[in-house]
Parts: structure tokens; sequence; C-alpha cells
């Protein structure tokens, strides 16, 4: 427990709350657990911290799910997952010389721009070009390392276009465990990533292995029309809670 001695009772009781509800959105939506979790853990700890934090457990849940993951991700996750090795340092650097401030108002900002994507037009199930997807996942890996939120450009990627829900569920995670895996060892690369970020991971994952597995029962009850409408929700209600919790800063 000594591990733990950085943070409060508070700051631990409201990093599991948070991390229950945005793992649930996780299960159903097949996103969501950053943009959720690391505006709030970013209140209460530095930005680097909430990011590791937040890699921890989506790391770990991916892991526990990985067969599944697997068997039904599109292939073009692969290729988006190895621009996301090439790109989540240089953002994980610019975070760790960026000011917390700063720092908290652009991953507010990540979290908007989420929803806006979410809005444009459906487009069609093919595969986009090589331009495309290796746009996606150099911002993915930016992303990943500056706020530790793959999705924003993840998200249109599958959700845009019209591709079974499932496929495009476990095509996001795929995505986000290996996002996840690289903002750790890039963590570990410049010297922020300590083990009581890892310890707090471990204490937060039950919680997100209960949301995410109530997550994924809701899931298999609803309709693509009404997942996708709630994919949308969820994105502006996690813009708006990055921007209220801002404010209360």
């Amino acid at each position: 427990m000594e591990l733990l001695a950085g943070f409060s009772a508070l700051q631990v009781g409201g990093a599991l709350a948070t991390a229950l509800i945005a793992a649930f959105i996780r299960g159903l939506a097949g996103f969501g657990m950053a943009i959720l979790l690391v505006p709030v853990l970013a209140l209460a700890l530095t930005p680097v911290e909430a990011v590791m934090v937040t890699n921890g457990v989506a790391l770990l849940v991916g892991l526990s799910e990985a067969r599944s993951i697997w068997s039904n991700a599109e292939k073009s996750a692969l290729r988006i997952s190895g621009w996301v090795l090439v790109a989540t340092l240089p953002g994980l650097w610019l975070l760790s010389i960026t000011a917390p401030d700063l720092a908290r108002v652009l991953i507010a900002l990540v979290a908007l721009s989420a929803f806006a994507a979410i809005l444009l037009p459906q487009r069609p199930a093919d595969l986009p070009g090589h331009v495309h997807t290796g746009v996606t996942g150099i911002a993915t890996g930016l992303l990943t390392g500056f706020a530790g939120m793959p999705g924003p450009p993840v998200v249109p990627y599958y959700v845009g276009r019209a591709i079974p829900r499932v496929q495009a569920k476990a095509s996001m995670l795929l995505i986000f465990s290996f996002a996840a895996l690289v903002g750790l060892g890039s963590g570990a690369a410049l010297g922020v990533l300590q083990l009581r970020h890892l310890l707090l991971s471990l204490l937060l994952f039950p919680a997100v292995l209960v949301g995410n597995w109530l997550g994924a029962l809701a899931f298999g009850k609803v309709n693509d029309r009404i997942w996708r409408s709630f994919v949308a929700l969820m994105l502006a209600a996690a813009a708006a809670v990055a921007f209220v919790k801002l404010l209360q800063a």
C-alpha cells in the first residue's frame, strides 16, 4: 500500500466509480473508457499519470477478451496499430512537456472532437484507402500518447462505415488494446511510468471487468441503429463531462 501513498482515498474512490461507468460504456459502445476516464483522473492526478493509469486498465481488459476481439476484427485494425506504434511516443513526449492546465484543456477538446466526427454522414462499408488509414493510425498514436484517447480518429473510421457493429467494435478494441500496450511502453521509455500507476490500474481492474461485462450484455440486446445512436450520445456526454469538470477544476 505504500506504493499508493501518493493517492488519497477520495482519488481512489472517484477513480473506481468512474472506471465502473466508463467500462460499461466500453462494453456497450466498444470505446469510450479512455474518453471518460482520462479527463476525470486528470483532475486529481497529473495528465501523464491519468494517461498511464488508463492505459494500464485498458490493456488488462483487452487481454481478458483477446480471443473474441481477434476473431472478429477487420484487417485494417492491424495496419492502424502499426502506425500507432510509430506515433505514440512523440505524443507522450508532447504531453510530458505541456503545462498541466493546458493539457487538461486539450484533452477536453479531444473528447469534443470525437463527438463532432461521429456526426458526419455514414460512409459505405468499403475499406478506406492507404492514405486515410495511415492518417487515422498516426492521429490515433499521437492522441494515445498525448491524451490516452485513441478513440477520436478510430471511432468514425469504423462506426462511420456501414459495417456490422460486431466487426466495428472488435476492430476498435483491438486497436485500443494495442495502443494501451504501446502507451505503457512509451511511458517506460520516457521514464514517466511508475510502479504506483500500474498498481492503481490493478486496483481499478475489478471495477472495469464488472462494468465491461454489464456493457457487453447490453450490447447483445440492441440493434445496429440503437447502437450507433448510443455511440453518438455517449460521445456527446463524454465531451460535456470533460468540459464541466474542466470548468470546476
